[in-house]
């Protein structure tokens, strides 16, 4: 069932004093990016959306997915998914360790390894499972960590400048990847960047914070 994403004044504080309020709706299976300059909020507003608000920082308002309110839920309830700048792989464990981490406790192990096969398939790295990370090109580290993410069947994805450290031909690559499973998923997606082309890539509403 597709689901919306909407923060209700979505207010993060430091003590009395308001840093940054936002409303907004992310609807099913479109890209909403919020831009605006360093300090302005935008990082503060994906860790209040996951239940990661550093210690000093206070989130108040509405986060609605599906029409519930998730702002009261512990983090690993609210099923959010998040992609960061740097790829985040733990190096002890092979490419289809990481992609592991990923599935729901449980299953059968053939059943897991198959998923992850799948998911490696998905991104044309087909027979990379035994890998290791450290082995991987830039982009490849990238695609595997939009795998894990999707593997956790997340209802709705944040992207915090998730392709700042890519060169600009590697950038477009795999912001079309992420931006195709994402539509294909029908996830609400926010997009947090500095970068003009990612918004218009993107093709959603742009919310500019001060």
């Amino acid at each position: 069932m597709a689901e919306s994403l909407i923060l209700k004044t979505l207010t993060i504080s430091a003590g009395a004093t308001p840093i940054v309020s936002v409303s907004l709706t992310a609807a099913a299976g479109e890209i909403t990016t919020l831009m605006g300059p360093s300090g302005s909020g935008k990082s503060s507003i994906l860790a209040a959306i996951t239940g990661t608000v550093p210690d000093g920082l206070f989130a108040t308002g509405d986060i609605l997915l599906g029409g519930q309110n998730i702002a009261t839920l512990p983090g690993w309830k609210r099923h959010i998914g998040i992609l960061y700048q740097d790829d985040l792989l733990f190096p002890h464990l092979s490419v289809g360790g990481n992609l592991a981490l990923g599935l729901a406790p449980g299953g059968r192990r053939t059943e897991r390894q198959g998923r992850v096969k799948r998911a490696l398939s998905e991104v044309g790295l087909e027979g990379l499972a035994a890998r290791d990370p450290a082995t991987l090109s830039g982009g490849q580290k990238a695609r595997v960590a939009l795998m894990r993410v999707l593997l956790s069947e997340p209802r709705a994805l944040l992207l915090d400048e998730p392709f700042g450290s890519l060169d600009s031909e590697l950038r477009s690559q795999i912001r079309s990847l992420v931006f195709n499973h994402a539509k294909a998923r029908g996830l609400p997606t926010l997009l947090v960047t500095h970068d003009p082309q990612d918004a218009e890539a993107a093709g959603g509403p742009v919310i500019r914070l001060r």
